[in-house]
C-alpha cells in the first residue's frame, strides 16, 4: 500500500484520518513504531486501549535493540586482524583456503563465514630423534639427531599435510637410516659424521618439497654416534688405535717437510758455492790470461832478459815451499851426517834452514855463510837445524 493511500480505517501513515486536519501527533507515530518492531522480533500488540503500550513491551524492545548493537559490535570485532611480523595469516572461507595476510592490520568476514589462523613463519622448530641403526657392514650404532626447521609457506604448513612436526621427525630418522644403511661403521663414528648430515639435511629437504609441505630443513646435527654398550671398549680401542696411526703419519709426514727442506737448503748453498767457485775460477782464468798477454807483451821487447826473469821467479816460487839444505861439498868431509828426520819434522815454511848460526834458503848463499857452512876440518855442522 502507497503511503498517501488510505488503509481500511481510512488512516495515513501516521495514524490519523484522512478527514482529520493539522499536524500527526509525533507520541502516536513514535508507539506504531514500537508496536511493529515488537510484532518484527515476536512480540505482540499490547492492550489497555489504543495507543497504550504495557511496560513489558518496552523492555523487550530494549532488549532486541541491545542484542542487535551486540551483534553488530560483535561482528566488527571479529572481523579485524593484526598480523604480527613474525606472522602469516592464513584465511579460509567456509573452511576453502582463499589468501595469505601478510604483516599489518586487516578487515574480514567476521566468523563463522571467515576463520583467520596466525602462524609463525620466522620461529624454529627443534625435536631431537634417538634411534638405533644398522650400518652397510651390518654393525649396530646407536643415533642422536637433532634436526631445525621453520615455516616458508603458512598455507602449505597447515593444508598440505595432516601432521606436519610429526612428519618431519619421521622423515628425518628414515633419512638418516638410509644414508647410514649404505656407510660402513668406519666412517660413521668417525670422519663421516658431518657429510651424513648434510647428506640426511639435502634428502629431508628434497622429500618435503616433494610434499609441498612448506617446510624449510635449516640443519641436521649428528649428536652422537655410538656402538651399543656391549662392544664399546672394542670400538673405543679401534678408535684410538686408527687415532695413533693418523698422529704417526703426521709426525712422519712433519719430518718429511724438515727434511727436505734442509736438504733444499744445503743444496742451494753448494750451488751458490759453484757458483762462487765458476765465477773465480773465470777470473782467475782472465786475469792469468790478460797478465800472460802483457807478459808476451815484454818478451817482444827483451827476450832475453824476459826468460831470465821468468826462470828466477819460478825457482824462488818452487823452492820457497820446500826445505832445503844447502852443503859446500868441495870443503867438507868424506863422512857426513844429516839429521834428515828432524830437518823433515821441523822443516820452515819458506825453505829457510839454519847452519851453525847462519840462515840460508829462499835467495843467493850469503858467502859469509858459505865460510861457515864448510872450510877446513870442521865438516858440516851435526847440530845444524832447521828453523822458522
Amino acid at each position: 500500500m502507497a503511503w498517501n493511500e488510505p488503509d481500511d480505517n481510512e488512516r495515513d501513515p501516521w495514524g490519523r484520518r484522512r478527514n482529520e486536519q493539522g499536524p500527526p501527533d509525533l507520541d502516536e507515530v513514535v508507539r506504531k513504531l514500537q508496536d511493529r518492531l515488537r510484532r518484527l522480533f515476536g512480540g505482540r500488540k499490547g492492550g489497555g486501549g489504543e495507543g497504550r503500550v504495557p511496560a513489558g513491551g518496552e523492555g523487550g524492545f530494549a532488549i532486541g535493540f541491545l542484542v542487535i548493537a551486540a551483534i553488530l559490535l560483535w561482528a566488527v570485532v571479529d572481523s579485524f586482524y593484526r598480523i604480527e611480523p613474525a606472522e602469516r595469516g592464513v584465511v579460509r572461507r567456509f573452511g576453502t583456503f582463499v589468501a595469505t595476510l601478510q604483516p599489518g592490520p586487516h578487515f574480514r568476514f567476521p566468523r563463522p563465514i571467515e576463520y583467520v589462523d596466525k602462524v609463525n613463519v620466522d620461529a624454529f622448530r627443534q625435536f631431537a630423534v634417538e634411534a638405533t641403526m644398522l650400518t652397510g657392514d651390518e654393525n649396530i650404532v646407536n643415533v642422536h639427531v637433532v634436526t631445525q626447521y621453520r615455516i616458508n609457506n603458512a598455507a602449505d604448513y597447515l593444508f598440505k599435510i595432516a601432521d606436519p612436526d610429526d612428519t618431519v621427525r619421521q622423515l628425518t630418522e628414515s633419512s638418516i637410516r638410509e644414508i647410514i644403511g649404505t656407510s660402513k661403521i668406519d666412517f660413521v663414528m668417525t670422519e663421516g659424521r658431518g657429510e651424513i648430515a648434510l647428506r640426511a639435511r639435502d634428502l629431508l629437504q628434497q622429500i618435503l618439497e616433494g610434499y609441498s609441505a612448506g617446510i624449510e630443513v635449516t640443519s641436521v646435527n649428528l649428536q652422537e654416534v655410538a656402538p651399543p654398550e656391549a662392544v664399546k671398549a672394542a670400538f673405543d680401542d679401534a678408535i684410538m688405535a686408527r687415532e695413533d696411526e693418523q698422529r704417526k703419519i703426521n709426525e712422519a709426514q712433519a719430518y718429511q717437510n724438515e727434511v727436505i727442506e734442509r736438504s733444499q737448503g744445503e743444496a742451494d748453498r753448494m750451488l751458490r758455492q759453484a757458483e762462487a767457485y765458476r765465477e773465480r775460477v773465470v777470473a782467475n782464468a782472465t786475469g792469468e790470461s790478460r797478465r800472460f798477454e802483457q807478459l808476451l807483451t815484454e818478451y817482444s821487447k827483451a827476450p832475453e832478459v824476459t826468460r831470465r826473469r821468468l826462470y828466477l821467479e819460478t825457482m824462488e816460487a818452487v823452492l820457497s815451499a820446500t826445505s832445503k839444505v844447502i852443503m859446500d861439498s868441495d870443503n867438507s868431509n868424506n863422512l857426513m851426517y844429516l839429521p834428515l828426520n828432524e830437518v823433515m819434522r821441523n822443516a820452515m815454511p819458506r825453505g829457510r834452514v839454519q847452519i851453525g848460526s847462519d840462515t840460508v834458503g829462499g835467495g843467493p848463499l850469503n858467502p859469509s855463510s858459505q865460510s861457515s857452512a864448510g872450510g877446513g876440518n870442521r865438516g858440516y855442522d851435526p847440530r845444524a837445524r832447521e828453523t822458522r
